[in-house]
């Protein structure tokens, strides 16, 4: 499938929505890695917060500090969440099975 051709209005918008976007989800992820924000929070509002849901759940635990690439990609595979899932994606039980690991 091809992509749209935009209008140079329509590029410009696009890319300042764009913009916004990365700046809300890099505020996010240092709100998480000074401490100001716990992991269990963010996740219980992923549903209902766009920027938080459309985060990938690797990002927001690599955020946390203490935890790695390795002791990430081994909580996801122990809760049994796909590396690329976004935090709007998971399940109920997929949440509580990483709350629980973290605490």
């Amino acid at each position: 499938m091809a992509l749209p051709t935009l209008t140079p209005e329509q590029r410009a918008e696009a890319l300042a929505k764009a913009a916004e976007a990365r700046k809300a989800r890099s505020e996010l992820l240092a709100s998480i890695k000074s401490g100001k924000e716990s992991i269990e929070s963010v996740l219980k509002r992923a549903k209902e917060n766009k920027t938080v849901g459309k985060t990938k759940v690797t990002q927001l635990l690599k955020a946390v500090p203490g935890l790695g690439a390795v002791k990430v990609a081994a909580l996801l595979e122990q809760a049994g969440i796909d590396p690329d899932r976004r935090a709007a994606g998971l399940g109920e039980r997929q949440r509580e099975a990483l709350i629980d690991a973290l605490k």
